[in-house]
């Protein structure tokens, strides 16, 4: 009689703890930036784009960069790598770097207008609310100029994408902040402030934010903080602080692979414990990282690290 009691009761727990594990929700998105940057790199990223179909994630994020600044900033660029996006069978989110507008003016990238190129950008890419690749993935665009910026939504988690190129934000050589960079800045903290504000309403798990330009963690902790990425970094330790979930910032720039939490708390100085930064892959290295958005995690993301095979 005993035994029987014991085994009704495991019988019992084992499926109430199915029933809870019944629950668990993942949700799945790839993270690119900062390729194809060679021929090499070209005849690669159709591959690594299968790879990672191969993968089944609902969305690929591509963090900036499509070309090397020695490139030249032409349309027919333009047009070739929106083709090799739109191959991808997975919907697919770019958002604008450095090589393909500001540093568009360098002689080498063809001595172009980085406002024009922007503009050619945004018709390009940015001519509809939806992602590019093969099947499409509606998104809202910032009203007004900035076309660029991008809000959607996966699971649980809201993502916000924001015009922040390196190197410093564009604001210029000196002290005195480029005409451009006035005029942009405030509308990328306005996206960001948006974006924390929708999360909230929503009680969303998480909000994932995805930019180019590395906003210098390491100087910003010792003070040294950039004058591009000030205000930025103020709004993100500010909104950050008064969220309840977790936050993930993605961005390319440094050509630096790493997941850390570099982002602290200005009172005690210690890392803030619900933010995560993730730099892409970047040339000369290709690969990509799978991130893995778990409803049964406290830190809700988790991260798979894949470097492109060449075959």
């Amino acid at each position: 009689m005993k035994r029987r009691s014991t085994l009704r009761l495991l019988l019992t727990t084992t499926g109430l703890l199915l029933s809870c594990t019944s629950h668990a929700e993942t949700w799945r998105f790839a993270v690119i930036g900062d390729t194809p940057y060679s021929s090499y790199e070209e005849r690669e990223f159709p591959r690594m784009l299968e790879d990672i179909a191969g993968e089944s994630p609902q969305l690929i994020v591509h963090a900036g960069d499509l070309k090397s600044s020695r490139e030249p900033c032409s349309d027919t660029l333009f047009q070739d790598r929106r083709a090799l996006l739109d191959a991808s069978r997975v919907p697919l989110i770019y958002v604008p770097g450095d090589n393909e507008w500001t540093d568009c003016h360098l002689q080498l990238a063809g001595h172009f207008d980085p406002q024009e190129r922007l503009q050619k950008l945004r018709e390009i890419f940015f001519a509809a609310p939806r992602s590019l690749g093969q099947q499409t993935l509606p998104v809202e665009q910032q009203r007004g100029d900035y076309v660029e910026q991008l809000l959607w939504r996966l699971g649980p988690v809201l993502f916000v994408s924001l015009n922040v190129p390196g190197w410093n934000n564009n604001f210029g050589e000196g002290s005195k902040p480029s005409e451009e960079y006035l005029a942009r800045n405030p509308r990328v903290i306005e996206w960001l402030e948006q974006a924390f504000a929708s999360a909230r309403r929503e009680q969303a798990a998480g909000v994932v934010i995805v930019m180019q330009g590395n906003p210098g963690f390491k100087h910003d902790a010792a003070g040294l903080t950039h004058s591009g990425f000030r205000q930025l970094l103020e709004t993100l330790r500010r909104e950050t602080l008064a969220f309840s979930g977790q936050v993930l910032l993605i961005h390319g720039d440094t050509h630096w692979q790493r997941i850390d939490q570099p982002l602290r708390d200005p009172t005690t100085k210690r890392p803030l414990a619900n933010f995560t930064r993730l730099e892409t892959f970047g040339y000369p290295i290709m690969g990509w990282v799978k991130v893995i958005i778990d409803s049964e995690l406290p830190q809700l993301f988790r991260f798979e690290v894949h470097a492109h095979q060449h075959r």
